[in-house]
């Protein structure tokens, strides 16, 4: 949600963002539901005003005007309740506009329709083909099935398509990805956490899920809560309704929690393997920092550092891309992807979503905090980045790494995490 203000002083620019951004949303009538609550809001101060003087001349009248006044009482009492009624139908209304109202995306973010606009930025190790390896070529479903730590078909019979089920080895590969990430960022300084993946509509709202995303969502309707898709959620909400202080800036956190996604617009598409599914484990890192963006850029570059020094220490192949106004979304000021080298596809994939937000999240979750120079509260800004996500992480780190014998090596970052192993073999 962006400053209504913004929207009254210069509303051709938020027309604008929804255009590059392809979303719907009817700035003048947002603006003229707006006028309309100001002006209900006008007459009911001033209603509640003569009540008052009403009030004070009915204790002092003489009898015989006493009841005129109290008739006057009544009209008000009328017009005031009428007003309130109108009023709240206003408000709702209002309310569910702004929550169609994109932020307005960074001067320097690239403009495009979707994903065929996005920029690449950089390219990070050497990418191998199919044909590169020298010997016949599996995918990650062939190698895995092979080695017997990935059972798609046992994941289908217990819970339906797009499910899946680790085991042996695929199962300690995943933990070793996810411990690996997880003590990177430690050293990096960020505060661990585990959150609740079940939460209240209100944080879907307010980071931004809601309304728009909601057929994506797992929803659990009779409690009013949903399975989160990501920790961000819970982590960027766990400070909602708050004022920090601007000396506690910035929050450096890092969660773990299992992830679940409906992929209700993906039918048809990633339907093999452990590209596109419905959990999965993800590190997230979540920042919350004072209302400057210059400090919001600067933390946008070493959220993104984080993730690529993960990616460096498996020794995997990966590209940076700018995500274009169209393929953003609506909450983000500028975004980054990575997207990791991945054989089978002959193609990059995404793994990592790094996002900017400014006061986007914070508004709508009321995370405030104390200015040192003016002593006042001002909303915060917040980022978040993916820093490994598995097991579709698994997909380029087992392709990359097979051997002619049909064995997979184990990158030498993850080997501590596995007992020293090297080689994980049929």
């Amino acid at each position: 949600m962006i400053d209504i203000r913004l929207i009254r002083e210069d509303p051709e620019l938020v027309k604008r963002a929804a255009q590059v951004k392809g979303m719907k949303v009817d700035i003048d009538r947002l603006l003229a539901v707006d006028a309309r609550r100001r002006a209900l809001e006008t007459e009911w101060q001033q209603l509640r005003a003569t009540q008052n003087q009403t009030g004070e001349r009915i204790a002092k009248a003489p009898k015989e005007e006493k009841a005129a006044l109290a008739a006057e009482m009544s009209r008000l009492k009328t017009r005031m309740g009428e007003i309130d009624a109108e009023r709240q139908q206003v408000e709702a209304e209002l309310k569910d506009l702004m929550y169609l109202v994109p932020q307005i995306p960074d001067p320097a973010a690239p403009v495009g329709p979707d994903a065929s606009g996005n920029v690449e930025v950089r390219r990070v190790g050497t990418p191998r083909l199919r044909q590169d390896f020298g010997f016949e070529f599996r995918d990650h479903l062939d190698l895995g099935t092979s080695l017997g730590i990935i059972d798609v078909d046992r994941g289908v019979k217990i819970a339906g398509s797009r499910n899946y089920v680790l085991r042996g080895a695929g199962a300690e590969l995943h933990e070793a990805v996810l411990r690996l990430a997880w003590d990177i960022m430690m050293e990096r300084g960020f505060v661990p956490m585990t959150v609740p993946v079940l939460v209240n509509d209100a944080l879907m709202y307010g980071a931004g899920f809601f309304p728009l995303h909601r057929d994506e969502v797992y929803l659990c309707e009779r409690d009013g809560q949903s399975l989160v898709g990501t920790a961000e959620v819970p982590v960027t909400g766990y400070h909602m309704d708050e004022i920090l202080e601007e000396s506690e800036l910035p929050k450096l956190y890092v969660a773990r929690s299992t992830c679940f996604r409906r992929e209700a617009g993906a039918a048809g598409k990633d339907t093999r393997g452990l590209y596109r599914i419905h959990y999965f484990d993800k590190i997230e890192q979540v920042v919350i920092c004072k209302a400057d963006p210059a400090e919001s850029a600067k933390w946008h570059d070493a959220i993104l550092a984080n993730s690529e020094a993960v990616l460096q220490a498996l020794e995997l192949p990966y590209r940076v891309m700018e995500v274009c106004t169209g393929d953003m979304g609506q909450g983000k000021v500028r975004m980054y992807d990575i997207e990791t080298w991945m054989p089978s596809r002959d193609a990059y994939g995404e793994t990592h979503s790094a996002s900017r937000f400014h006061d986007f999240q914070a508004r709508r979750l009321n995370i405030r905090f104390r200015s040192a120079a003016t002593g006042k509260p001002e909303i915060a800004h917040t980022l978040n980045n993916t820093v490994i996500a598995s097991p579709r992480i698994l997909i380029p780190l087992l392709e990359f790494n097979q051997q002619a014998d049909g064995s997979v090596v184990v990158p030498a970052a993850l080997r501590p995490y596995l007992r020293g192993r090297e080689r994980i073999t049929p």
